[in-house]
């Protein structure tokens, strides 16, 4: 019997790698995978679903399924980071510590994507850092943004506004146009046409006055999931709606690959790290004591605390007019992993 050919896209993650390459198969399914920088990928499944199957950006799901766009989810999350922690500051801005961003000017990717959502909700609720009283610029165009592909508009009563396209989050921080900016994302510095922000200034630029807002992200990811019990998400992977219709057995199919695909990359993660990290081994050790032995969950039994503070900020902060239920959100086969 052939098998389900389905076109695939995503971004590189050590995770979901095994299964891009064919080293884990889903059963009764032939995957023909695109890799793609995630801002990319969001952008063209926004804007086309060209791609039966792909990554998606979690705030950007939420607010595409509310306005009516075709695509299902699976509880497969495998790519989590503590956003808040990659935000950097001037030190001209006379800012401290985070309780000091009122006032400021802010810059994000993207006002709607997951990271921004991370962000401005743990400010408000851990700092006390309404999300009403910063000053917020985007760096992304809105043709080239996924809010330009989901009819985003600011929410009412928060001060905004676009980056101009020759400069970026990156270049107004360290010239001191912005106070802060969340600037040390993992995928900051590689090359897409959606953002500008790996465009960093010359040597003329004085980074001597760019600080992490959280001087150790260690001391603070320990203090966060102490409180939180968990790591936040940014990702998941959907399905488009007319795959799913015709081929329902397919989602609990990709999200068993996935499992595996993980499980793949666990098996070999302590081999994986590099010779020339004299300890990171004891890193990993000291990681694990902290966030669990593997913090990157699947499934929406495990997650469902996370699932609902993730919808809760997104309706607080006006991206989402009503509050879905999460088991509304996932594919039916999914829903008791």
């Amino acid at each position: 019997m052939p098998k389900l050919r389905l076109s695939f896209i995503s971004g590189f993650n050590e995770r979901v790698d095994p299964l891009m390459k064919g080293i884990v198969e889903a059963e009764g399914i032939e995957l023909v995978p695109t890799y793609s920088h995630p801002s990319e990928t969001f952008w063209r499944q926004l804007k086309s679903q060209e791609f039966e199957v792909g990554e998606m950006s979690m705030s950007s799901y939420l607010i595409a399924r509310e306005r009516g766009f075709d695509m299902i989810a699976l509880p497969v999350f495998p790519s989590r980071r503590l956003f808040h922690t990659e935000i950097s500051y001037h030190l001209d801005s006379g800012i401290e510590k985070p309780e000091d961003l009122v006032g400021k000017r802010m810059g994000v990717g993207e006002y709607q994507q997951t990271a921004a959502l991370w962000q401005r909700g743990i400010l408000e609720r851990d700092f006390g850092v309404s999300q009403y009283k910063v000053h917020w610029f985007m760096e992304r165009t809105e043709e080239l943004s996924h809010g330009g592909q989901t009819g985003f508009t600011p929410p009412q009563g928060i001060s905004f506004q676009r980056i101009p396209t020759d400069k970026s989050m990156a270049s107004m921080l360290v010239n001191h146009e912005l106070d802060g900016a969340a600037i040390n994302s993992p995928w900051q510095n590689m090359p897409t046409f959606i953002g500008r922000s790996h465009r960093i200034p010359g040597s003329e630029s004085d980074w001597s006055k760019v600080k992490p807002l959280f001087s150790d992200r260690m001391a603070e990811g320990k203090r966060f999931f102490q409180k939180w019990g968990f790591l936040p998400v940014n990702h998941a992977y959907t399905i488009r709606r007319d795959v799913y219709e015709k081929y329902p057995w397919a989602a609990f199919n990709l999200y068993s690959a996935f499992v595996k695909a993980k499980a793949h990359f666990n098996a070999r993660l302590v081999d994986s790290i590099p010779s020339g990290l004299f300890f990171g081994k004891e890193y990993l050790a000291m990681t694990q004591e902290i966030f669990g032995s593997d913090p990157y969950t699947y499934g929406i039994k495990e997650n469902r605390k996370m699932l609902g503070i993730l919808i809760d900020f997104s309706h607080e902060q006006g991206l989402i007019k009503t509050k879905p239920k999460i088991e509304d959100l996932f594919a039916r086969s999914t829903l008791d992993l």
